[in-house]
């Protein structure tokens, strides 16, 4: 997987290319230090995953993001920001963000939210997605939830899918394959009517199924 940082904080960015150079499956082809220069290298190098901090100089990267996603639709792109407004958080996942990171999070939750965008789900930080749903008004009627009839082991994946973690990761910590957790989401997101990870999170927590 061809990374490429956008960060304007030196020590983060060492940070990040230390961590980054301890896993084999990446290869970072860049750093750069503000949204400008990340719409550019982005546009040439075409990299397979970008990570993004939104407070950059000459363009933010919620604007680096959108034009990224424009020109690169396939290109994922993973916040990674010490900005958890909820104007933020929408506006970073409205331009075309894959996944919204909060910095000072864990190796283990910053990989997971890496590898949950390169799978093609969106990942959302607990602390963001708890923040988010005190302020959203609730679009599927608790009882509904409530009467979704999932079973045992649908609510088993759905409390890890709001924890962040990839099907593979949902896999091996309930011992099962990965194709039968995709089959488990399935399943939740049609008893939930949603339509995607996100979404059957989102409301887990918003109707308390999921605390």
């Amino acid at each position: 997987m061809r990374v490429l940082i956008v960060e304007d904080d030196p020590m983060m960015q060492l940070g990040l290319e230390q961590v980054l150079s301890e896993w084999t499956d990446i290869d970072l082809i860049g750093v750069v230090d503000d949204g400008y220069l990340g719409v550019e290298t982005a546009l040439n190098q075409q990299p397979d995953l970008i990570l993004m901090d939104i407070g950059l100089p000459r363009m933010d990267g919620i604007e680096a993001t959108q034009k990224i996603k424009q020109a690169l639709p396939k290109t994922r792109i993973v916040m990674l920001t010490s900005h958890t407004a909820e104007t933020e958080v929408i506006a970073a996942l409205s331009s075309g963000a894959d996944a919204y990171c909060i910095k000072g999070a864990s190796v283990e939750r910053l990989y997971g939210a890496i590898k949950a965008a390169s799978e093609g789900a969106t990942y959302l930080d607990p602390q963001v997605a708890k923040y988010l749903v005190k302020h959203l008004q609730p679009s599927t009627p608790q009882n509904d939830c409530k009467n979704s009839n999932l079973s045992p082991r649908e609510f088993d994946v759905l409390k890890l899918m709001v924890e962040g973690k990839t099907n593979v990761q949902i896999a091996e910590e309930l011992y099962l394959s990965p194709n039968t957790i995709k089959t488990h989401v399935r399943g939740i997101m049609n008893k939930l009517s949603v339509d995607d990870r996100v979404q059957a999170a989102v409301t887990a927590l918003r109707s308390g199924l999921v605390n």
